[in-house]
């Protein structure tokens, strides 16, 4: 069994684990969501910590530990630095993040879904109309994971309501997005 690997992925969740640790999500393109412990990166003296910022485009080497796999090297290729200037578009960051932290399962392989995130990504560059371009992304992603029909019936559906009942659980990210 190979012990260490490389996938590239996107950062959708990080959360602080014990004094110097991070525990983050990533949604990579060979593994689908994973966690992954970053041993030391909250050491002032880091190498790594601005690698692991919230959807910088990386790639990262993990030595697969006991428990959780262990993040021993990351290089980002992509920082989407333009997009975390702007606050309207920092609220969607933190919407498609919760949004795919929430409905995406563990461990599972979702080559379309990783290529919606990146596409979405892209195009926030580009289009000034973040709100039709997250529409397109909520519908596009439902309709990939299986939660949705493409039909036309979707115009009439309340997606937020949906969203929040196949998670059980309120959005927290609900009330920036329509801000």
């Amino acid at each position: 069994m190979i012990r260490t690997y490389r996938t590239e992925g996107f950062v959708i969740k990080r959360r602080n684990f014990r004094e110097l640790d991070r525990i983050i999500t990533v949604f990579s393109k060979k593994n689908g969501k994973i966690q992954i412990k970053a041993p030391g990166v909250r050491k002032i003296t880091s190498r790594r910590s601005g690698h692991i910022e919230l959807l910088n485009y990386s790639t990262f080497t993990i030595y697969q530990g006991k428990s959780l796999p262990i993040l021993t090297e990351v290089e980002c290729m992509e920082t989407y630095s333009f997009l975390k200037k702007d606050l309207n578009r920092i609220s969607t960051l933190y919407y498609i993040c919760e949004l795919i932290e929430g409905l995406c399962p563990e461990n599972q392989e979702n080559i379309q879904v990783f290529h919606l995130l990146k596409d979405f990504l892209e195009s926030l560059k580009k289009d000034k109309d973040w709100v039709s371009l997250l529409d397109n992304f909520e519908i596009n992603l439902l309709t990939v994971l299986g939660y949705y029909r493409s039909d036309h019936e979707i115009a009439k559906i309340n997606r937020p309501l949906l969203i929040e009942r196949i998670l059980e659980r309120k959005l927290k990210t609900k009330q920036i997005k329509l801000c």
